[in-house]
């Protein structure tokens, strides 16, 4: 998740708009990724997928290690969902509630969640 945290800032920090397109699969990290494309540039191929879900992880140590890290994995979770949110036009609670298993769509499902804003035929 970090390394995705960081592309998407490094998206959102650039002039240019950029154009995302799901050749495949675009799951977890990726599917934020996916919607974090400039509106009007955000597409799938026609057979692509996308599924969302929230983060999962391990952890060890003592107890209050155990409970840190899950802190952590909660806070991720709200920002994958607010983010989510923002880029698909819907309620937090709404992405946080289809979080709560794997989420799969299809290219046109993907279209109507909002994630991507159109289906994409052929590339270039």
């Amino acid at each position: 998740v970090t390394a995705g945290m960081a592309i998407y800032d490094t998206m959102h920090g650039l002039k240019s708009p950029v154009s995302t397109v799901c050749a495949g699969l675009a799951a977890s990290m990726g599917s934020i990724l996916l919607s974090a494309g400039a509106k009007g540039r955000r597409f799938c191929l026609p057979h692509g997928r996308v599924m969302i879900h929230q983060p999962s992880g391990g952890a060890g140590g003592q107890a209050s290690d155990i409970a840190i890290q899950a802190a952590e994995i909660i806070k991720t979770r709200q920002l994958g969902a607010e983010i989510l949110a923002r880029n698909c036009g819907k309620k937090v609670d709404q992405i946080l509630a289809d979080f709560d298993r794997d989420f799969w769509m299809d290219a046109k499902e993907s279209v109507d969640y909002g994630i991507v804003d159109g289906m994409m035929e052929k590339l270039g």
